[in-house]
């Protein structure tokens, strides 16, 4: 198979969030780091930045682009990504 035959998926992204215990991602492309705090993913929209206590990635498929992650989840933040486009304030201004 020759390099231009090969395509990645789709990879647009979506967040299902099941009660703060069960986060489902995709649009996933790498997992930069993890910890019970913290994951760090790369995802077609931006870095994303999950923190809880307790975190464990509970599946994993680059090549479907999936993440599924257990824990308390405290929070989702996209990193870097406003500073790229700007936010929403300086389109407005």
């Amino acid at each position: 198979m020759a390099a231009d035959d090969y395509k990645l998926p789709d990879r647009g992204g979506s967040i299902v969030l099941e009660g703060r215990e069960r986060l489902s991602i995709s649009g996933v492309i790498d997992v930069i780091s993890f910890d019970e705090k913290e994951i760090l993913a790369e995802t077609a929209e931006g870095e994303l930045l999950v923190t809880g206590d307790d975190l464990h990635v509970e599946r994993l498929s680059l090549e479907i682009g999936e993440l599924a992650i257990t824990g308390r989840i405290d929070s989702l933040e996209y990193k870097g990504d406003s500073a790229r486009k700007g936010s929403i304030w300086s389109k407005l201004f």
